[in-house]
């Protein structure tokens, strides 16, 4: 059985910080289940900052020992928890900073790990594959701001990439290297890997930033911005994700086109 044929993996990254990586994760997860899906949050990043956002704060995470196969997936899910009937429809696996572990148990995994997935950069997507068919309709995984093995392996899993970036310079010249990542994990590891830029943050009558904005549409496919509100913070804040406020908002316009143009 193929995870992709009945699962859409969603990852959000970028190697810098700072950037509305985890805001974006929040509002994607919650507009999937604000439409009905039934969807799984993966925070990868031992900030664990998505999974408060959630409401959910942990010790310790279990996830480097569901990786590497010490755990089953019931061990490390809990149900969202917030107002709002959309939360029945959202599972999180949380992160803590346990997470900072995953490097030293995967190399005292080694040998397991090669006879089961050959790679560890694969852990993520065999663990993803071992998901009953039917169980989740999307994965939303959040992951730290680094070129880790976190952000290996969920690259490896997904079918698609989403890269928040602000249209200034020290931002856009991180994504040289992300994007060489990028590049060399569709040629080796998986081929149907798709991604789109998310110009976040943005301030649109900064000239700079709109002169900046154009020559990133000139390089990479772009989705429409994310303009910088105080709506945005708040929703983070309150734990009120932007598809629960009114039509009339400027950051529910906003992600009401970003979502459309990515076909979420």
């Amino acid at each position: 059985m193929t995870r992709g044929a009945y699962m859409e993996v969603i990852t959000v990254a970028n190697n810098k910080g700072g950037v509305g990586k985890t805001m974006q994760c929040y509002q994607l997860a919650t507009h999937l289940a604000n439409k009905g899906h039934k969807v799984l949050v993966i925070d990868l990043d031992s900030q664990a900052n998505l999974s408060s956002t959630f409401n959910l704060q942990i010790h310790r995470t279990l996830i480097p020992e569901w990786l590497i196969g010490d755990v089953t997936i019931e061990d490390v899910m809990v149900p969202s928890e917030g107002k709002g009937k959309f939360h029945k429809n959202i599972t999180v696996i949380p992160s803590s900073r346990h997470m900072a572990n995953l490097s030293k148990l995967l190399i005292l995994s080694e040998g397991e790990i090669r006879k089961e997935a050959g790679r560890k950069e694969r852990l993520m997507r065999l663990r993803l594959e071992q998901i009953p068919e039917g169980m989740f309709d999307y994965v939303v995984i959040d992951t730290p701001p680094m070129l880790g093995d976190e952000l290996i392996m969920a690259l490896v899993a997904s079918n698609k990439i989403l890269i928040p970036t602000q249209a200034q310079d020290y931002s856009i010249d991180g994504l040289e290297e992300l994007m060489d990542t990028f590049e060399i994990i569709k040629e080796t590891e998986n081929s149907s890997l798709e991604f789109s830029i998310i110009p976040s943050m943005v301030n649109a009558r900064r000239k700079i930033e709109k002169q900046r904005l154009e020559e990133l549409a000139q390089s990479f496919n772009i989705t429409p911005p994310i303009r910088n509100l105080v709506q945005m913070q708040e929703s983070i804040s309150l734990k009120r994700p932007i598809c629960k406020m009114g039509k009339k908002s400027r950051g529910h316009q906003d992600y009401q086109k970003l979502w459309e143009s990515l076909n979420l």
